[in-house]
């Protein structure tokens, strides 16, 4: 009886002790990438009241855990370099090896994003030539969570290289790559990102419970149908789609990396919530403000892809256009501060929803931030509307951004993609040519048009509008004639009993 007495105790001061080891989130790990010229936040878990001392280079600095055992201490900004070691020394010591200091991004968003080196365009030449070390990759594990985690599942950082870049995210991968060349300092992606998913999954409860258009869905949604799904997700028979419920991404995938120091987020996303492109002017700047205020980092850059040509339902002007619809709504989240859109409806695949071209994607987007952020003074942008102006039977189209001038892509200088329409709101497919920095748009049926539209289709492949630095024109439309999506709403479908 004493020697099991004694056993117990052993083991129960053994699990005491080994609760109480210093620990850190997973997204702290060997060859991770730490922000540079910024403070560095380190966090996790101790005993309570336990002293942690955080070592970087120089840098020494203590603090004392909470009454829940959490800890946090931001180091001062440190410039690019590497490799380092972070110690962490509490009653234990852990220490993480092969840390760069340089530039990192979160990736995130849905398929597209997810999508990977090897299933894109000329991947195996791709493959061996990616040998960049100072490029490291970390992929988030796809899980749900009912409530905000602390932590994910475990991971760890990649060094790229041929053996490893084949799953790193493809545009991810393709807008790093880019940065280094032109930065020249080591590059870390956080790769948070799952297939499928809409926006409203990835925003905390608390934002969506904040606004007008979905705090009365979110009423409707209670403890009991998170903890439900939460169940159902451990189970490999009942698996819980992440759309099940909204919150349920942004409490596993993005709150367990925040304080993270980050310089900003890369984001694909919107095919799932065409259907409801309407209601995307307000859930996608709402998502970007959250993340924004809980990283508490400022408006730090946020830069996404805008949704490229495929003909889900053969949607154009005359029909009504989900995809146009949701472009539109991308083009309006401009107006918020350090955004910025890559435009890839020449790029993309009438057929798939899955265009294989991330290299100029991952191209586009870099553009942006090595114009905002790194200080090339490059354009980054294709011909943006401004406005139209009616001569007799022609609209003559004013554009910003055009760089050094307008241009087309065609080798008999065919512009396409323009369509005009009368007070009848009947579309036609239009005529059009450039003059100097505007286009001019006809067709003979319509004496007296109203209005114009350029790439207003699910499939808008033909667009072939540029700067001549190469960035295509932004799809726009001059009205503001109700749309197919006005109506539609977002909603929560119970399917867990």
């Amino acid at each position: 009886m004493m020697k099991r007495t004694f056993l117990l105790l052993t083991l129960v001061f053994f699990v005491c002790e080994l609760s109480a080891q210093v620990r850190l989130p997973v997204v702290f790990g060997d060859h991770m990438v730490l922000q540079r010229d910024k403070p560095i936040v380190v966090w996790g878990w101790s005993s309570p009241g336990e002293k942690v001392t955080v070592q970087f280079g120089k840098q020494s600095k203590r603090v004392t855990a909470t009454r829940d055992g959490k800890w946090k201490v931001a180091l001062d900004p440190v410039p690019a370099g590497g490799p380092h070691q972070l110690i962490v020394k509490g009653k234990n010591t852990v220490t993480i090896k092969d840390v760069l200091v340089g530039e990192v991004w979160l990736c995130s968003g849905q398929s597209n994003m997810q999508w990977i080196v090897k299933n894109s365009m000329d991947a195996e030449k791709e493959i061996a030539a990616g040998d960049y070390p100072r490029i490291r990759h970390i992929r988030i594990p796809q899980t749900i969570a009912a409530t905000p985690a602390d932590d994910v599942k475990p991971t760890s950082w990649q060094i790229c290289s041929p053996e490893t870049v084949a799953n790193f995210t493809a545009v991810g991968y393709f807008f790093g790559r880019e940065l280094l060349k032109e930065v020249d300092v080591p590059i870390g992606l956080i790769n948070s990102s799952w297939g499928g998913t809409h926006v409203e999954t990835w925003t905390s409860r608390e934002a969506l419970m904040s606004h007008d258009e979905f705090k009365s869905v979110m009423a409707n949604v209670g403890k009991i149908d998170l903890d439900s799904a939460q169940k159902a997700q451990k189970d490999p028979s009942k698996p819980v789609s992440p759309n099940a419920f909204p919150t349920l991404l942004f409490n596993g995938m993005i709150n367990p990396l925040i304080p993270y120091t980050i310089r900003g987020a890369i984001w694909y996303q919107g095919e799932s919530n065409a259907s409801r492109a309407y209601q995307y002017r307000e859930s996608f700047p709402l998502m970007i403000n959250d993340w924004r205020k809980r990283w508490g980092l400022g408006d730090f850059p946020f830069y996404f892809v805008q949704l490229s040509s495929y003909n889900q339902n053969n949607g154009d002007s005359n029909n009504g256009s989900t995809w146009a619809e949701l472009r539109e709504a991308q083009t309006l989240t401009l107006s918020l501060p350090n955004t910025g859109m890559a435009v890839t409806v020449d790029i993309g695949d009438r057929n798939d929803v899955h265009p294989r071209n991330k290299q100029e994607v991952g191209r586009r987007l870099a553009a942006l931030a090595l114009d905002d952020i790194y200080g090339k003074d490059i354009v980054s942008s294709g011909p943006v509307y401004k406005s139209m102006k009616k001569e007799g039977d022609k609209i003559v189209v004013s554009f910003t951004d055009i760089g050094g001038g307008l241009t087309v892509k065609d080798k008999y200088g065919y512009l396409r993609g323009f369509e005009i329409a009368g007070a009848d709101k009947k579309f036609y497919y239009a005529q059009a040519h450039i003059e100097g920095n505007t286009v001019v748009v006809y067709h003979k049926d319509v004496k007296d048009p109203v209005a114009v539209r350029y790439g207003w289709a699910d499939d808008a492949g033909d667009c072939n509008l540029f700067n001549k630095e190469g960035f295509p024109a932004v799809p726009f439309r001059s009205d503001d004639w109700t749309g197919i999506t006005v109506d539609k709403k977002f909603n929560v479908v119970r399917p867990v009993q």
